[in-house]
C-alpha cells in the first residue's frame, strides 16, 4: 500500500514520515545555490584529476594531460634563483673586500649570504651572532688568535686551524705537566697568570694566591713569554692567545688556567674551502667582520 503523505500543519511542507517525541521531519529540498555549488566542485575535481598527476599505481601514477610537476616547478625556480645569484656572487668573488665595501647594495647581499651561511656552517660551535662557547672562539669579543682583519678572517675560515690542510693556521702549546714542569711550578705559573692578567690582581683574587708571585713570573718568563708576550699580550704570529684579557677560550678560573697548563686543549678548525666556494667564505668574512669583533 502506498505511505500516505503528510504535511506539516504549520509550513504545510511534506514530512518524511520521520517522527521523534512528536517532531516530524520535514522533506525540504537543498536549496539551488548549494546544489550548483556542489555540482561545481565535482566538475573542478574531474577537471583536476584529469589534467593534474592524481592516480598512483605501483610503477608510478598518472601524469595528468598536462604533465604538471610540482617538483620541476620547484627546482625551475630555485634554478631561477640560482643563475641570478650566480652574477652577483660571482662579483662578490672577483672584487676585493673595500670595493665591495664601497657598493652598498653588494655589501648588504654579501652580508645576508654570509649570515646564512655562518648559521649553517659555523653558528653550532660559534653561537648565535659569534657569541662563542666554551672552547670555541667568541668572534663579536674582538680576542684574535691569528688577527682580526678582513684577509686575517678569509684567510682562517678558507684552511682552518689544524685542519690538516696544507696552509691550515698551526700552533701547539707544550704539555707542561708531562715532565717540562712539576705540579708545584705549573701553580705558581697559574698564580702569576691569574693575578697579572686575568684581571684579578686587587678585589678578584682569590685568598690563596700568594702576593708575591716572583717565581711564577720567573717560570713564566723562561717558558710562557716566547708566545703569549711578556706582558701577556699574546703572539698572532704563532697563534698563542692573549692573556691579559677577560675574553678566555677555555675559562677564567684558576682552575682553568692550571688544565690548560698542564694538558693544554688544541681545538681545530675545518678548512672550509673544501665546501664553501670563494664568494660564500668571502661573504662569511665580511659577516663575520660586521659582529663587532674585526679589525
Amino acid at each position: 500500500m502506498p505511505t500516505k503523505i503528510e504535511k506539516d500543519a504549520i509550513t504545510g511542507r511534506e514530512t518524511t514520515g520521520h517522527e521523534w517525541d512528536g517532531l516530524k521531519e520535514l522533506n525540504t529540498p537543498l536549496p539551488k545555490w548549494w546544489l550548483y555549488v556542489f555540482l561545481a566542485t565535482i566538475v573542478f575535481a574531474i577537471g583536476q584529476f584529469v589534467l593534474y598527476p592524481s592516480v598512483p599505481y605501483f610503477t608510478g601514477y598518472f601524469p595528468g594531460v598536462l604533465g604538471y610537476s610540482q617538483r620541476r616547478a620547484v627546482d625551475q625556480a630555485v634554478e631561477q634563483v640560482i643563475a641570478q645569484r650566480k652574477a652577483e656572487m660571482d662579483r662578490i668573488a672577483a672584487l676585493s673586500f673595500a670595493q665591495i665595501q664601497a657598493d652598498p647594495k653588494l655589501l648588504e647581499l654579501a652580508l645576508v649570504d654570509g649570515r646564512q651561511a655562518f648559521a649553517n656552517n659555523c653558528q653550532p660551535c660559534h653561537g648565535a651572532g659569534g657569541g662563542g662557547r666554551p672552547g670555541y672562539p667568541a668572534l663579536a669579543a674582538g680576542a684574535w688568535m691569528w688577527g682580526g682583519t678582513l684577509q686575517e678572517i678569509q684567510q682562517t675560515i678558507t684552511y682552518g686551524i689544524r685542519s690538516g690542510d696544507a696552509d691550515a693556521r698551526n700552533s701547539a702549546m707544550p704539555e707542561f705537566g708531562a715532565g717540562m714542569l712539576t705540579p708545584a711550578q705549573i701553580q705558581q705559573v697559574a698564580d702569576y697568570v691569574w693575578a697579572s692578567f686575568y684581571g684579578n690582581k686587587d678585589e678578584g683574587a682569590p685568598k690563596d694566591v700568594p702576593k708575591d708571585v716572583a717565581e711564577g713570573a720567573k717560570l713564566f718568563a723562561d717558558n710562557c713569554a716566547v708566545c703569549h708576550g711578556a706582558q701577556g699580550q699574546g703572539g698572532r704570529e704563532v697563534g698563542a692567545p692573549r692573556l691579559a684579557s677577560q675574553v678566555h677560550l677555555y675559562g677564567n678560573s684558576r682552575e682553568a688556567i692550571v688544565a690548560q697548563i698542564t694538558h693544554p686543549h688544541m681545538g681545530v678548525m675545518p678548512a672550509w674551502h673544501a665546501r664553501l666556494d670563494p664568494a660564500t667564505i668571502k661573504a662569511v668574512a665580511l659577516y663575520v667582520h660586521s659582529l663587532g669583533g674585526g679589525e
